[in-house]
């Protein structure tokens, strides 16, 4: 018996299970809180696309592990403390905007926040979006109207003046009226609703763009560039109207062309919607399928 028990402690002496107390648990909700709340942030922030850069990049060097890829390992390895430093920069704004947020909002309003249900495009934004570019290009009033779509743009809408209200033709068209404070800049609209109007957007550096073409196409493409929103621009000088959508300029459309675009951003944002809510369902069916079949 006791060579059995010295068996044991010998081999086993390891495996130890811990018993939380109190504390513990306190310990691992507010851990568990501050990681989802962090997670969070960079999903509604455009560091998500960074973020998911450097997953990339993990899973690259966990594979360069699993099969001794031993250069690979080494320039990873004394690359590893520059790439800190690099992330550091890259994520720079972001980190700056979320601690300013964070010192803004009262503690209790932080912790208990409703989730926004998702917003997509809707007929009535797209009605309204038809008719203030129509009566802007008959006008041949300049406009920037940025349609957010899965990338944030946060640190974009920060330089602006925040609005928060409803798409309306009368609202968009007093806005770019000339003449008035908000008139310059873009505005950007996001889940349906104007959030913010004269924002400075990032200008595109590509010299292929037409050299006729002003600082208005050029922001427009530029925010292009940077996240898969949807620009709609309407030129000073001619009154055409103009989409910029993946770097790339969409010149001189008519009303149904503006509205096959807007409808397309609208149908793929459905799709996206119906294959979260299919991959859930099928989950729940597979987890209640599985407690069902258990003896």
């Amino acid at each position: 018996m006791d060579k059995i028990t010295a068996f044991f402690r010998t081999y086993f002496d390891w495996f130890y299970v811990a018993v939380p107390d109190f504390l513990d648990i306190i310990e691992i909700l507010i851990l568990s809180f501050v990681i989802y709340k962090i997670m969070l942030w960079f999903k509604t922030s455009r560091a998500w696309t960074l973020l998911k850069g450097i997953v990339v990049i993990a899973i690259f060097t966990l594979i360069a592990a699993l099969f001794q890829l031993n250069t690979i390992l080494f320039i990873l390895k004394h690359a590893f403390n520059v790439g800190i430093i690099a992330v550091i920069i890259l994520f720079q704004p972001e980190f700056r905007r979320g601690l300013e947020q964070l010192g803004r909002k009262k503690l209790v309003n932080y912790i208990i926040r409703e989730n926004d249900e998702d917003s997509y495009l809707t007929e009535k934004t797209i009605y309204e979006l038809i008719k203030t570019v129509t009566v802007l290009s008959a006008n041949r009033t300049g406009a920037l109207i940025v349609l957010e779509n899965e990338v944030a743009l946060g640190e974009y809408i920060d330089t602006g003046i925040s609005i928060d209200a409803v798409v309306t033709n009368q609202l968009l068209l007093n806005i770019f009226e000339h003449n008035t404070p908000l008139h310059d800049g873009a505005v950007i609209i996001r889940k349906n609703r104007v959030v913010s109007a004269t924002c400075y957007l990032p200008l595109s550096a590509n010299t292929s763009i037409n050299k006729e073409l002003g600082t208005r196409h050029r922001a427009g493409i530029g925010i292009s560039e940077v996240s898969d929103s949807l620009t709609l621009i309407v030129s000073e000088e001619t009154g055409s109207i103009s989409i910029a959508k993946g770097g790339e300029l969409y010149r001189n459309l008519d009303t149904e062309s503006v509205r096959k675009h807007l409808q397309t951003l609208c149908r793929a944002e459905n799709r996206k919607r119906d294959n979260r809510k299919v991959k859930s369902s099928k989950k729940k069916k597979d987890s209640s399928n599985g407690r069902g079949t258990k003896k």
